[in-house]
């Protein structure tokens, strides 16, 4: 058997059109040493493994893996010296015994990590990740998906609604206290996953383990779903609205634990799950705070953004310009413009409803153009506008673009009109471009289509933060309006010249 696995020769890799950062990896031919294993057998399970690897992650990732995959191979050298499988032991021994053999090598077991907005974090290092996926691809074959207690989505056997501007990889069954109800969980969202977005089901997860914790701190005798009453939900809902922290609004959280429950009743028969919630337990909508950027606070982002890397810079400005969501502008594609006579027009391809089209101008059309043709000078025919570097068949990532103007707020320290740093408000550009076409006094319906809603019901908001505007641009008509009025209160008696008086008229 040969034991090293060239990159460059991998299946997956071969004959690919290497951009320059991915030249700089292969140029002296790296390949994974499988002689640095202690067995044949897990060599094989290992060489497996680098295989199936090799097909989810770009040329770059895979290369620099190989630090990991040495400091894997030394451990196992100590650990696996007298056993055929690396499916022999559990996973948290293996955990274990690997947190142990790192601190005795020196080796860094955690790192802080910095969030998006600055939090700092203590994380295990990328070694437990690589290991944790090393063990997973070779237990696969024992336990069936559905019945492990973290699902790989890609290995259901069952289609899945999913974002693909935030995608989801697995759904976390571990933080479910109780071992029946973690099992009659799987059952009600592998029933969900058929119908509902990937998005709804992640939120069914958060609700059942809020759920899970109060249960095993004042209800420990309860272990299955079967044995939930209405009255420990009365108790749980006094719970979340005096003692709960995690957040001070519980609507669709509620809401997805009510659909959970009857799906989890739905699945295994239970009888009482049906009707554990009445509609007075759900709290109604929280009303959003509908903001808007001012004029000022816009100059002061695009100041910044336009210095950052062009085709982040040209995502941005192509975001505002459009008035989309977020997802709606990472998914444009790259053939999303055509021309009808003298107008350009773009089909946008929304995420949340249907696909829509409208006219853009000539500087927009030409900055989407220069955007495709970046693309596909670098990466070649894509699909999507905005691509994922490291998976080419998929857009940009919200994480990556939420990642790169945060960094960069934060770096040149932007604040807005009152004083605080600027988050990442991408949906707040829709706002302002809704709340700009009302100042030109666009009516509802064309406001709507440019929106790209389906009705009208929706353009109240934007009209309402114009009202400002609106009392501005219609002061002379209505103050003509009023005199033409008062002009008709002469000689009408004298309780109205006494109004004109009191009113300074």
């Amino acid at each position: 058997m040969e034991h090293k696995l060239y990159i460059k020769e991998l299946d997956h890799y071969r004959g690919i059109v290497l951009t320059e950062n991915q030249k700089k990896y292969v140029a002296k031919n790296p390949y994974y040493d499988l002689s640095k294993l202690p067995s044949g057998n897990i060599r094989e399970e290992v060489r497996a493994f680098l295989l199936d690897r090799s097909k989810k992650v770009d040329m770059a990732t895979f290369y620099g893996e190989r630090t990991r995959y040495k400091k894997i191979c030394r451990f196992l050298n100590r650990y696996a010296k007298n056993i055929d499988s690396l499916a022999d032991i559990e996973k948290d021994v293996w955990m274990k015994k690997l947190k142990v053999w790192m601190f005795q090598e020196g080796i860094e077991i955690t790192k802080k990590q910095e969030g998006v907005y600055g939090t700092v974090v203590l994380v295990k290092t990328r070694e437990f990740g690589y290991l944790d996926a090393m063990l997973d691809f070779v237990n696969e074959h024992k336990i069936p998906e559905k019945e492990k207690d973290i699902w790989r989505l890609e290995k259901l056997d069952i289609p899945y609604k999913d974002n693909i501007v935030k995608s989801s990889k697995t759904i976390n069954f571990t933080g479910i206290a109780q071992k029946e109800i973690r099992e009659e969980l799987k059952k009600g969202i592998y029933l969900n996953l058929q119908g509902e977005a990937i998005a709804c089901v992640q939120k069914e997860m958060t609700a059942m383990r809020r759920l899970s914790k109060y249960l095993k701190e004042r209800y420990p005798r309860i272990q299955s779903c079967k044995e939930l009453e209405r009255e420990i939900i009365e108790e749980y809902l006094t719970y979340l609205k005096t003692e709960a922290t995690e957040t001070k609004h519980f609507h669709a959280d509620l809401n997805r634990l009510r659909a959970i429950l009857e799906s989890i009743g739905h699945a295994c028969g239970y009888q009482n799950l049906r009707d554990l919630f009445l509609t007075r337990d759900i709290p109604p909508t929280r009303k959003a705070e509908f903001k808007v950027y001012s004029d000022e606070e816009l100059k002061r982002l695009n100041a910044a953004i336009v210095n950052m890397d062009e085709q982040t810079a040209r995502l941005m400005i192509i975001h505002q310009m459009l008035g989309t969501r977020i997802s709606d502008t990472l998914t444009l594609e790259t053939d999303c413009l055509y021309e009808k006579g003298m107008d350009t027009i773009i089909r946008i391809r929304q995420m949340k409803t249907s696909a829509y089209e409208k006219p853009i101008s000539i500087e927009l059309a030409v900055l989407i153009r220069k955007a495709i043709a970046y693309t596909q000078e670098r990466f070649g025919e894509t699909k999507y506008i905005f691509v994922n570097e490291n998976n080419l068949k998929k857009p940009m990532q919200y994480g990556t673009i939420q990642c790169r103007i945060v960094k960069m707020i934060r770096e040149q320290n932007i604040r807005d009109d009152n004083g605080n740093l600027f988050g990442f408000g991408s949906h707040l550009y829709r706002h302002y471009y809704g709340a700009k076409l009302t100042e030109m006094h666009v009516d509802d319906w064309t406001l709507a289509k440019l929106l790209g809603h389906t009705n009208v019901k929706n353009v109240k908001y934007y009209r309402k933060m114009s009202n400002q505007i609106l009392a501005d641009d219609t002061r002379k008509a209505r103050e003509k309006l009023s005199d033409i009025i008062l002009k008709n209160l002469d000689g009408w008696g004298n309780e109205y010249e006494q109004i004109r008086q009191d009113g300074g008229m």
